[in-house]
């Protein structure tokens, strides 16, 4: 599908303006956005706007990295989307010319509309230009990061403060879980603040120095993102470290507790072990109170074991 937007020099906006008429005088500037289009559709950007050949095979072609790329009069910018369920990345490109603003995306875009929206129905924004079009496009894009983000800091609120009293295994694999769509959103969004870097610290897009104080919110906000999910990271890390922490001190605990044990049996297996030989000259074995003196010897060395243990503190 191919919608225009066109924008007069009496900022009167039009809509589905044919391809053709957009190169007329009263023209001011335009958008064109490209949704899913077909290959008829799709030589357009070939045959009409005559953008570089390796621009269009990129809007085609995999998902490419967030870049900008300039070819002669026009700049082309690759930009991430992100699925809020899935968290996966989401391509949109972006032409942006002298007095134009081309979209290109497979998928359907609420950032775009929501953009497209907006310069319909507000009057004061028709007259910021194509290059504030393009700035409204990032803005939406950006600002639906934050959601995800915030998110993932509630949940691990709930988890530091174990609301639920889930066990440890279950809080344990919330935290890897947690992890892996912090990793999705960082191959998100470090990509997108390397390219607003670029975009606002470029000699080579003239127009944009109007608008540099927007394209630089939008990188204070990729920073911010950046922070926290660096941030978050940091505290899945720790409770991850504690959990490995607590479950070896807990498995020491049980180690000592066995080897309390066996030590304590072990001079009273010795013992039993020798009366239970079966000799016939054991000058014990004909003693009347033999068994008792047994008995009562093996009982005090338990004891006294125990409460040698306990004086050094392995039971506390």
């Amino acid at each position: 599908m191919i919608r225009s937007l066109a924008i007069t020099t009496d900022f009167t906006v039009l809509h589905d303006v044919p391809l053709k008429q957009l190169l007329d005088t009263n023209i001011k500037w335009y958008w064109v956005d490209f949704h899913n289009p077909s290959e008829e559709e799709a030589l357009h950007l070939k045959e009409h706007f005559r953008f570089h050949p390796l621009a269009i095979e990129d809007c085609f072609y995999l998902l490419q990295r967030p870049k900008m790329d300039h070819y002669e009069n026009v700049h082309f910018f690759v930009m991430h989307a992100m699925n809020a369920k899935t968290l996966a990345a989401e391509e949109v490109d972006m032409f942006l010319g002298s007095n134009f603003i081309v979209t290109f995306h497979l998928h359907d875009s609420r950032e775009i509309e929501d953009a497209w929206c907006r310069l319909s129905e507000q009057e004061n924004l028709r007259s910021e230009g194509h290059i504030y079009a393009a700035y409204l496009v990032l803005d939406n894009l950006v600002d639906q990061y934050f959601p995800s983000v915030y998110q993932i800091e509630d949940q691990l609120d709930e988890i530091e403060n174990n609301v639920h009293s889930e066990s440890i295994e279950v809080l344990m694999n919330d935290i890897f879980e947690i992890r892996s769509r912090l990793l999705k959103l960082r191959r998100t969004i470090v990509p997108m603040r390397d390219l607003l870097y670029r975009v606002i610290n470029t000699e080579r897009l003239d127009q944009l120095r109007e608008h540099l104080v927007f394209f630089t919110d939008i990188h204070d906000h990729l920073l911010k993102l950046s922070e926290m999910i660096e941030s978050n990271r940091d505290m899945t890390a720790d409770m991850r470290d504690s959990y490995i922490s607590l479950n070896s001190n807990r498995m020491n605990t049980i180690m000592k507790t066995l080897t309390v044990i066996t030590t304590i049996f072990m001079p009273l297996t010795f013992i039993a072990g020798i009366y239970g030989m079966n000799f016939s000259y054991m000058p014990e074995l004909e003693w009347h109170w033999g068994y008792f003196a047994i008995l009562l010897i093996m009982i005090g060395i338990g004891f006294g074991m125990f409460a040698w243990f306990w004086k050094k503190g392995w039971f506390k």
